[in-house]
Order: C-alpha cells, then structure tokens, then sequence
C-alpha cells in the first residue's frame, strides 16, 4: 500500500500546521515546495514539536495522507527554514520509521572475501 521504490520525495523544510489536511497539504505542495501535487510525487511534512509526520500522495483516483505520531523522539529534519529539499525513497522509508536518514548508521564496512 502506498508509493512504491524510486518515487519522487519531497520534504518541507521547516514547520507544517499539522491541522492541514487532504485539502490544505496540496495547496502547500503547490505553493510553497512549487510541485504538482497530483505528479505521482510524495510530499512530507512535519509540526512544530517533531513528533508528528504527513505524507501526502496522489495515487492517480485521488490524495492518501498518511500521518504517524511518535511516542518518543522526534523525526529527524533538516535545518533549513523553509523550501524544499529532494529524497530518495530509502531515505523516506528511514525517516517513517525514525531513523536519522541523515546520517544512518551502516555498520562496519563489508568483509573481504578471501
């Protein structure tokens, strides 16, 4: 369910009133991250305190939101105030579950085989 690998995201830098919805958010992807809401492109968006993120999709019948509220911690953003900035649908996956997609830990470099 939902966007597939390889899709376009976009992040909004800084902070998103999380009381938009289905109506608000691509009204944001239009004016503010200056995309087609409705390119096949996943728009996300996050509040004030960190906890909470949107993503907004358009499946081609209509708008999806997916929203997700962290108990604990804050989605990991970037610094900027405003604007947008590119992801890869790695990076999406990493970001929905909580993971620093900035900075994600690999783990010790693979070993040579012998």
């Amino acid at each position: 369910m939902g966007p597939g690998t390889g899709v376009r995201v976009y992040l909004a830098c800084g902070v998103t009133d999380m009381r938009k919805g289905i109506a608000g958010l691509p009204a944001l992807a239009q004016g503010v991250l200056w995309q087609k809401p409705a390119s096949g492109a996943v728009f996300a968006f996050r509040g004030r305190r960190g906890d909470r993120l949107k993503l907004l999709y358009w499946d081609g019948q209509g708008f999806c939101v997916y929203y997700k509220a962290l108990e604990r911690g804050r989605f990991p953003w970037p610094n900027a105030q405003d604007g947008a900035m590119r992801l890869t649908s790695a990076q999406l996956t990493m970001l929905w579950e909580g993971i620093d997609w900035r900075r994600p830990d690999w783990g010790a470099p693979p070993a040579r085989m012998g």
